[in-house]
C-alpha cells in the first residue's frame, strides 16, 4: 500500500508545479519568454540589483530578446520608451535590432530614440561590442545621420548636453551632410573648427556674445536662450540663475532646486513673486503629465532638499507627486495591498550604478504604490511584509508622502511572500483584488517540489472569493514569479502609470493575466 503521507489526495484543483528557483534560492515560475523580455525591459536600469549585477542583468535581457521574434522586441523597446519611461534598455533593444533586422531597428529607433541622451545611449551600446560590433555600420550611421537632419538647432544644442559619447563625438562618427550653411557652421562650432561666425544661428551667436559680454565685464547682458547647461561654468549672479530657473523646464526645475537655493534664487531679496510662480509650475497637472516623471523621482527630490528651498516648493513637489499617481485605478469592494518590506527590497529601486545611485529603495517604491492604492481607495487595507506580518492602519487622509515615509520603517528581514495571504486565510478574510509589491524573492517559504506556496495560499484564499483576482508587481529585474499568470493572475513589472492602467483594466475583469503582452503587442512599428 502506497505510503499516505507521501500521496495524501489533494483537495482543490492540481496546481503546477514550480519550474525554476529565483534569485533568493527559493521555487518559482520561470516566466514565459515575452512576460519575461518585458519585466526585464520595464524594470532593469542596468544597475547591480540586490540579487543579480549589471552584466547578469544584461545576458538575461539579450537571451530573452533573442528567443522572442523581431517584431516583438521592436514592440517591447517602443512600449518601455513611451510608456515606461526607460532608458537604457530600449536602447539596447534597439541596437540588437540593428543586428537582426535593420528594417525594424530603423522604425523603432525614430520611435525610441528621442533625445541626445538616448541617441548617447544608443551610439555608446554598438560601439562596446557587448552585441558583437565595435562600430556603428552603415544602416546606423544613417539612421544617426537622418536623425540629426530631423533636429532644430534648438534641440541639437539641448542634446549636445552630455559627454561618452558627446555630440561632436557622434557627428565626428556619422558625417552628417549640413543641409545649408548655418548647419555647417554649427557642426563646425561644435567640432572646434575655424567658422564663419556670421553664418551661426542666432541662437549660438547669442551665446558667443554672452560670453563675451561676461567677459567683458557686463553682468546685465541678457541671457541667451540655450539650455541652463551651457551657463553654468560662467561667472553668473544672482539675478541670472533667478531668470534661468524662470525659464527652466519642470524637469530642470524638479531636479535643481538644491541648485537655485545654493545661488540665492529663493533668498529674501527675490521676494515671493518668483517662489510662488515656480510652485504652482511644480504642481500643474498638463505640466507633470507631459514631464513623464516617475512617482519615485519626486520622492527623491522631495527627500533631498535642501534646508533652504522654501516649504512652497516642498509643499508643491507633494502636490505633484498626488498628481503623477492619479492614475492609480480605483477598483470596487474589498482590496488589500501587500508591499514587501523585506532585506532585499532596500536595495536601490534602479540598481547601484557607480555616480547615479537612487536614494529611493524598491521598499520605498512599494510604499509608494500601497500609499497611492490608499489614497484612491480609502477602504484598502495595506499589510505590509517581510517574515512577519505587518498590518497597518495608515490614514488615507495623510499625503501620499506622509504614508510612504511610515511604510517604508517598516520590516527589513526575510522574504515570505505567501505569509500575507496565510494571514487573510487564517482570518477568512473576503476581498475582491489583492495587489503584491515585491521583487518576488521569496525564500522562507519554499519547498522541495510542487507548488509555491502563495500559489497554494491564492487558491485557498479564491476558494472563498470565486471572483477574487491577483495582480503581483514586480520592482525588480528578476524573470521568475511565486504565480503563474491566468485569468485570475496578473505578473507585471514596472514602476510607470502604464503599469496602473494594466492592473486598472484587469481589476475591472477587461482583460485576463496575458494582457500585458497583448498590450505591448498592439503598438505599431
Amino acid at each position: 500500500m502506497a505510503n499516505k503521507q507521501v500521496f495524501a489526495s489533494s483537495r482543490g484543483p492540481l496546481l503546477p508545479a514550480a519550474d525554476t528557483v529565483n534569485e533568493a534560492g527559493g521555487l518559482a515560475y520561470a516566466l514565459p519568454p515575452k512576460a519575461a523580455l518585458a519585466q526585464l525591459v520595464m524594470t532593469g536600469s542596468l544597475g547591480n540589483a540586490f540579487y543579480v549585477d549589471a552584466q547578469a542583468q544584461l545576458g538575461a535581457l539579450l537571451d530573452y530578446a533573442r528567443q522572442v521574434d523581431p517584431r516583438y522586441v521592436a514592440q517591447t523597446a517602443v512600449f518601455a520608451r513611451r510608456h515606461g519611461y526607460m532608458k537604457d534598455t530600449p536602447a539596447v533593444l534597439v541596437a540588437l535590432l540593428t543586428l537582426s533586422s535593420p528594417e525594424l531597428a530603423r522604425r523603432a529607433f525614430e520611435q525610441v530614440i528621442d533625445n541626445g541622451r538616448m541617441l548617447r545611449n544608443f551610439v555608446q551600446i554598438l560601439r562596446s561590442g557587448v552585441l558583437g560590433r565595435k562600430s556603428l555600420g552603415s544602416a546606423p550611421k544613417r539612421m544617426v545621420q537622418r536623425w540629426l537632419d530631423g533636429r532644430t538647432v534648438a534641440q541639437l544644442m539641448n542634446d549636445a548636453v552630455g559627454q561618452s559619447p558627446s555630440l561632436a563625438d557622434i557627428i565626428k562618427m556619422v558625417h552628417p551632410r549640413p543641409v545649408n550653411l548655418e548647419r555647417e557652421a554649427f557642426y563646425g562650432w561644435l567640432l572646434g573648427r575655424t567658422i564663419v561666425a556670421e553664418q551661426l544661428p542666432e541662437q549660438v551667436r547669442a551665446y558667443e556674445s554672452y560670453k563675451a559680454a561676461l567677459a567683458a565685464g557686463d553682468q546685465e547682458a541678457a541671457l541667451p536662450a540655450v539650455n541652463f547647461q551651457w551657463l553654468t561654468a560662467l561667472p553668473l549672479g544672482r539675478a541670472q540663475w533667478s531668470e534661468i530657473a524662470r525659464r527652466a523646464s519642470w524637469q530642470t526645475l524638479r531636479m535643481n532646486l538644491n541648485t537655485f537655493a545654493r545661488h540665492g534664487v529663493f533668498g529674501e531679496e527675490a521676494g515671493d513673486g518668483l517662489v510662488l510662480d515656480l510652485a504652482a509650475r511644480l504642481r500643474d497637472g498638463e505640466t507633470i503629465r507631459r514631464a513623464r516623471v516617475f512617482p519615485f523621482q519626486l520622492l527623491a527630490t522631495w527627500r533631498a532638499l535642501d534646508e533652504r528651498v522654501p516649504i512652497e516648493l516642498r509643499d508643491a513637489l507633494q502636490d505633484a507627486m498626488e498628481i503623477a499617481l492619479e492614475n492609480v485605478p480605483v477598483p470596487a469592494g474589498k482590496v488589500y495591498v501587500l508591499p514587501d518590506v523585506s532585506g532585499s527590497m532596500g536595495a536601490p529601486v534602479t540598481g547601484w550604478r557607480r555616480g547615479a545611485t537612487s536614494k529611493v529603495t524598491c521598499r520605498d517604491a512599494a510604499a509608494l504604490i500601497a500609499s497611492a492604492i490608499l489614497r484612491r481607495n480609502p477602504s484598502a487595507q495595506i499589510i505590509a511584509f517581510d517574515d512577519q506580518v505587518w498590518p497597518l492602519a495608515l490614514n488615507p487622509r495623510d499625503s501620499v508622502t506622509t504614508n510612504t515615509e511610515l511604510l517604508a520603517r517598516t520590516g527589513g528581514g526575510g522574504t515570505n511572500t505567501s505569509l500575507p495571504l496565510a494571514w487573510l486565510n487564517a482570518r477568512q478574510a473576503r476581498g475582491d483584488l489583492v495587489v503584491y509589491c515585491s521583487d518576488n524573492a521569496s525564500w522562507m517559504d519554499s519547498r522541495p517540489v510542487g507548488a509555491t506556496e502563495t500559489l497554494r495560499q491564492w487558491e485557498a484564499f479564491r476558494a472563498r472569493n470565486p471572483a477574487a483576482r491577483l495582480v503581483c508587481l514586480d520592482l525588480q529585474p528578476y524573470a521568475g514569479s511565486q504565480v503563474v499568470s491566468r485569468a485570475d493572475i496578473l505578473n507585471i513589472g514596472g514602476f510607470s502609470d502604464a503599469v496602473f492602467e494594466v492592473l486598472g483594466r484587469f481589476a475591472r475583469g477587461e482583460h485576463n493575466g496575458e494582457h500585458w503582452v497583448a498590450a505591448i503587442e498592439a503598438v505599431e512599428v
